[in-house]
């Protein structure tokens, strides 16, 4: 291992949401009447409704991001009363939408899709944007804030997989991005854990979109890094099925961490399990 420490690539996924997408309309276009119907991961919502808000997700992303409407909001004060708004934004959207026929919405997907990508692809991406408040209040680089997008579409999408027990979106070139994104979130999950200065947490995700990743406290903070000279306090691996499940909070705690490998010190591994990438 080299004696300097290596920090993470930008993710850069512009490329991709058409990619995503076309694997979605194909996914759609399959589904029986039930399957419409099935229960997914997504609490009380099903697999209709889960399309549904991908479709709700890209209209207020051309709508506020490319078109700049902003309709009159209550002030948001903090990062709770966001996740309330959000879901409530999210509920009000899906009720209503639900007398939208499964054709039409197929329809209206196949239209917004290219709209939003090409949006994404007009952006500067090293520009700093919004913040991606799972990962902190900073404002963040636009190429974060896009692949946060990006992991919201192929999310809900192996959500829609899951609860009609089709095969996995797990090819690594759209899948490994969504893992890199996910783990931009643990510096932000750990930052309350006091620990000795170059203490280091080492993650394994296995699996073809895996990959290795390292927490390491620096200046009263912890920082993520892909590679470090120095021997970790703990190390904790992971499938990539389970991985996304945790972030997106698609499995309790207590059985991912059933599924996992933990060496070292458990308690400083295990606050991985807190770590969550979708406002909730």
């Amino acid at each position: 291992m080299s004696d300097k420490l290596a920090y993470p690539s930008a993710i850069l996924v512009t490329d991709r949401f058409k990619e995503v997408r076309d694997q979605l309309l194909e996914l759609l276009e399959g589904l029986s009447p039930e399957d419409w119907s099935r229960s997914t991961a997504a609490t009380l919502w099903s697999v209709k409704d889960v399309a549904l808000h991908l479709l709700g997700g890209d209209i207020g992303n051309l709508s506020r991001r490319r078109d700049q409407f902003r309709p009159d909001t209550k002030p948001i004060a903090d990062y709770r009363g966001l996740v309330a708004f959000i879901n409530e934004l999210n509920g009000d959207w899906v009720r209503a939408a639900r007398r939208m026929s499964t054709p039409l919405l197929c329809d209206l997907l196949d239209f917004t899709g290219p709209h939003l990508a090409a949006y994404f692809a007009s952006l500067d991406l090293f520009d700093l944007g919004e913040p991606v408040s799972w990962a902190g209040p900073d404002r963040a680089p636009v190429w974060f804030d896009v692949a946060r997008e990006y992991t919201e579409q192929w999310h809900h999408q192996q959500q829609i997989r899951d609860a009609t027990n089709r095969p996995p979106l797990y090819s690594p070139r759209l899948f490994a991005p969504v893992l890199d994104t996910f783990m931009r979130a643990t510096p932000h999950t750990y930052r309350e854990t006091e620990a000795s200065e170059e203490t280091v947490v080492d993650f394994e995700v296995t699996g073809a979109a895996g990959g290795r990743w390292f927490l390491q406290r620096q200046r009263n903070a912890w920082e993520l890094l892909v590679g470090t000279p120095l021997p970790p306090a703990a190390t904790l691996s992971i499938s990539q099925d389970i991985a996304w499940r945790v972030f997106t909070k698609g499995i309790h705690p207590d059985h991912a961490r059933s599924l996992t490998t933990i060496r070292g010190n458990a308690a400083l591994a295990e606050l991985f399990f807190r770590a969550t990438a979708v406002l909730a």
